[in-house]
């Protein structure tokens, strides 16, 4: 059955690691994806497909070495699977009223053991970290700029994920028909 696919690349613009959004929309086209979309220059596409999620993170992530260079992890969810991270944010009143200080992590293999109890003691000044369902939901009142989670919290503490803010969390949903 085909459906909507969020696929958010780790590390995208960041440290030299480009692919400019209309090629990537010619990748996923040429991959045989539906409808592919980008939002913004950071790693975010939906595309429509009846692929299997680790499928097309395979095939996604090989075709990004192929075509760009890149070695980099895709993370692809369904729409239920994203909708269910929307709904189970522990931050729903910030989220409301500064979205761009709420953040939810989207893990590749899931949270690594202990990461939670790390994170949370890099906490300063109101900052929080919560762990739900395989995500983490970061809320960083003063934002993340200068925050010791963002300067300190690698993929070794974490494991693999890549985090967006959440106006960029909704913006996906509703492009992936939430």
């Amino acid at each position: 059955m085909t459906q909507h696919r969020v696929i958010l690349f780790r590390g995208m613009n960041t440290g030299g690691v480009r692919a400019p959004v209309g090629e990537q929309r010619a990748m996923a086209e040429a991959m045989g994806l539906n409808n592919p979309r980008t939002l913004q220059a950071s790693g975010n596409l939906v595309v429509e497909t009846g692929m299997a999620t680790a499928a097309l993170e395979e095939a996604i992530e090989t075709e990004m070495a192929r075509r760009f260079d890149l070695k980099i992890a895709a993370m692809a969810r369904t729409p239920d699977q994203w909708a269910k991270l929307i709904a189970a944010n522990p931050f729903p009143k910030e989220a409301e009223a500064h979205p761009a200080k709420v953040v939810a992590m989207v893990m590749k293999d899931g949270i690594n053991p202990g990461a939670l109890d790390a994170v949370q003691a890099l906490c300063r000044d109101g900052e929080d970290v919560q762990a739900v369902e395989g995500v983490l939901y970061f809320w960083f009142p003063n934002g993340q700029g200068e925050s010791l989670i963002f300067k300190k919290a690698t993929p070794k503490m974490l494991g693999m994920g890549t985090g967006r803010n959440w106006n960029t969390v909704l913006r996906l949903g509703e492009m992936a028909g939430l």
